[in-house]
């Protein structure tokens, strides 16, 4: 399946008034967040990509074009040149989509509509948030509905206590919002192309078409209590970093997870353009 990721906004949050980078470009060990998105998925046989790029594209664009295999492969030096014992991309196909500036993510969706109207079903994520879900499981549970999208349901992260206050201001009970029976929207979507339906110009992916999704009952929610950490806040990506330097790593299942996890590879990918040091495909275009 496609995976389009939604890379293009413009990350407050994580800005330091210094820097122009793009949050899902801020590093993770010594590879960006959205790569760590990407080989993600690619782990789970899902290798063609659509960036939905804005803010900060040419930085995204020049990491991908200028990619150095030799950061996290091994490799033979001989007589100057470079012998890759392994490869990250290889086999990838990414397709880099100016979405505009200021648009929400349904717009952003709405934009790379052509690139995805052909398949049964496609993959979204928001490309800074990290997770050793088992996708397979998410996805099969949505193949086999009649559902229009389905969005990965996770606990709040919230490190607040809720309180239970009575009418007489006396306090009942205190607890901690995730083991209230809550769920927040984990940024991992499987979709149909029926989606399109629900997305008005520039409108929001899941205020507008998920909401409205919700409300006809063909929204899915696939709950789940295992790893998962967003990089919204520096906070966060800190706290990302730290857990990579003390190698605690669970969303790379990549290296965790046995050959039995992992779909067969695919057909070799014809090469239309390449970076240089690297096979991938990589189309450029606007629309």
């Amino acid at each position: 399946m496609k995976v389009v990721l939604f890379c293009g906004g413009f990350g407050m949050r994580m800005r330091d008034g210094v820097s122009d980078l793009p949050k899902p470009m801020h590093p993770v060990g010594p590879r960006p967040l959205i790569w760590h998105v990407m080989r993600y998925y690619a782990h789970f046989g899902h290798r063609d990509f659509v960036l939905c790029l804005g803010y900060g594209a040419h930085h995204i664009k020049d990491f991908f074009l200028h990619y150095d295999e030799t950061a996290s492969n091994d490799f033979v030096l001989r007589g100057g040149d470079v012998e890759l014992l392994g490869s990250d991309i290889e086999d990838w196909t990414i397709t880099f989509v100016h979405t505009g500036l200021d648009s929400p993510i349904g717009e952003r969706l709405r934009r790379v509509k052509a690139l995805v109207e052909g398949e049964d079903m496609f993959l979204a994520n928001y490309a800074d948030v990290l997770t050793d879900l088992p996708l397979n499981e998410m996805v099969d549970r949505f193949r086999a509905s009649d559902a229009v999208g389905a969005l990965l349901a996770v606990p709040p992260q919230s490190a607040f206590h809720c309180v239970d206050v009575g009418d007489d201001s006396t306090i009942s009970s205190i607890t901690t919002l995730q083991e209230m029976a809550l769920w927040e929207n984990g940024g991992y979507f499987v979709l149909r192309p029926e989606i399109f339906e629900y997305l008005p110009e520039n409108c929001d992916l899941v205020a507008d078409a998920c909401g409205t999704l919700a409300k006809e009952g063909r929204l899915l929610g696939h709950s789940y209590r295992g790893f998962w950490q967003p990089a919204d806040t520096v906070k966060e990506r800190n706290a990302l970093e730290a857990a990579y330097q003390a190698n605690f790593r669970p969303w790379m299942v990549w290296e965790t997870a046995g050959a039995q996890d992992v779909d067969p590879l695919p057909e070799p990918i014809a090469v239309s353009s390449s970076a240089p040091g690297s096979s991938a495909s990589v189309r450029i275009g606007v629309l």
